[in-house]
C-alpha cells in the first residue's frame, strides 16, 4: 500500500472515530444531582415540581434530595452526588455561608455546580458556575416602594416584619431592600422583626406574639413570603382585627394562596418571586456539560400584584 493511500485511510479512520465520539458525547444522558431546601411553602413545592417536570422533559436523569431545611442534610446530599460522579450538581442553599469545603470537593472532582433560587457567600466564586434566580434585594425594594406609594394614613407608620430563615439569602436581601427604600421616609418604622422560617405555622405564631406585644399600634405587616403572611392573617383575624384594612399586609412570592387572600380582601399586595426555575436549570446543565460559557448571574423576570388586579390575574397563575 502506498504511503499516500495509508495516510488517507488513517485520516479517514481518525475522522470516523472523532465523529463517533462526538455522537456519543451528544447522546450521553446527563445526570443532575439536586439538593432542595425542603417543602416549607407553596413556593418551594412549585419549585420542586418545576425541577422534576423539566428534568423529565429535557431527558435528564435527576437525583433529588430534600434537606428538610437543614444545611448538614444538603452537604451530605452534595457529597453523595460527588461520590456517584454525577455530571452536574445543583442546589438551593438553606443559608448563605458554610459551603466552601463541600464546593471545593465538587471542584476537585471536576463536577460543575449551579446555584438556584438562593446564593452562597464564598471567597472564591469559581466554586460555582452560575446562579439562577430572583433579585431578592429588588423584591424587598418593590415591597417598600409599594408601601410608600400606597399608604394613605397620616403620622408614624408602625411596621412589623416576618423574616425568612435566619442567614438565608432571601431573608437577608428582602430585609435590606425594604429598609433601603423606607428609610427615605422616617415616619415608616419597623418596630418588631422576627423570623417565621418561611412557614405558615411559624408566621401565625410570631404574629400572635407581635399582636400581644404591640396590639393596635401595628399599621403594617411586611412578610418575606406569602405562607408566613397567610399564617399571620389567621392570627390577625383571631385577634378580632381585619387583615388588609386594620393592618396593611405586604408579602413576597405571588403564589395562588396569596391571590386567594387578595381576592378575599385580606392581603394588600404580593411581589412576585417566580419558582419555575426548572427549564432554565436544565438549559444551564446542558450548556455547562457541552463546555459552553454561562453568565455568572441569570435573573428571572417578575412583577408586582396589588389586590386590585388579583381576580383578573388569578386564572393565569401556574403556581
Amino acid at each position: 500500500m502506498s504511503i499516500s493511500r495509508r495516510c488517507v485511510l488513517t485520516l479517514a479512520g481518525g475522522l470516523l472515530l472523532a465523529a463517533t465520539a462526538g455522537v456519543q458525547a451528544a447522546d450521553k444522558k446527563i445526570t443532575l444531582g439536586f439538593a432542595q431546601v425542603g417543602a416549607e411553602s407553596e413556593w418551594r413545592t412549585a419549585n420542586t415540581q418545576s425541577i422534576k417536570q423539566s428534568a423529565k422533559e429535557a431527558g435528564i436523569t435527576l437525583k433529588f434530595s430534600d434537606a428538610q431545611q437543614k444545611q448538614e442534610n444538603q452537604i451530605k446530599a452534595i457529597r453523595s452526588y460527588i461520590a456517584q460522579k454525577v455530571d452536574v450538581i445543583a442546589f438551593s442553599p438553606v443559608v448563605e455561608s458554610g459551603w466552601e469545603t463541600v464546593l471545593q470537593e465538587a471542584k476537585a472532582a471536576k463536577i460543575p455546580v449551579i446555584l438556584t433560587d438562593r446564593a452562597v457567600s464564598v471567597k472564591d466564586d469559581s466554586l460555582y458556575v452560575t446562579f439562577i434566580g430572583s433579585d431578592f434585594v429588588e423584591e424587598g425594594r418593590r415591597a417598600g416602594k409599594w408601601l410608600l406609594d400606597n399608604y394613605k394614613g397620616q403620622g408614624d407608620v408602625n411596621i412589623v416584619e416576618l423574616q425568612g430563615t435566619v442567614g438565608s439569602a432571601p431573608a437577608i436581601d428582602r430585609k435590606n431592600g425594604f429598609e433601603e427604600v423606607i428609610k427615605a421616609q422616617p415616619r415608616f418604622k419597623i418596630i418588631r422583626s422576627q423570623t417565621g422560617d418561611f412557614t405558615r405555622a411559624k408566621g401565625k405564631e410570631v404574629m400572635e406574639a407581635f399582636l400581644k406585644a404591640e396590639g393596635k399600634k401595628i399599621n403594617v405587616l411586611y412578610a418575606h413570603n406569602d405562607d408566613m403572611a397567610i399564617g399571620a392573617i389567621q392570627a390577625i383575624e383571631e385577634a378580632g382585627l381585619k387583615p388588609g384594612k386594620d393592618i396593611i399586609i405586604i408579602s413576597i412570592d405571588a403564589v395562588k394562596g396569596a391571590f386567594e387572600a387578595m381576592i378575599a380582601g385580606k392581603l394588600n399586595v404580593t411581589v412576585e418571586c417566580n419558582p419555575q426555575l426548572g427549564p432554565q436549570l436544565m438549559e444551564a446543565a446542558k450548556a455547562v456539560v457541552a463546555g459552553k460559557q454561562l453568565p455568572k448571574r441569570i435573573v428571572t423576570k417578575e412583577g408586582v400584584f396589588p389586590m386590585e388586579v388579583a381576580a383578573k390575574e388569578f386564572p393565569n397563575r401556574k403556581y
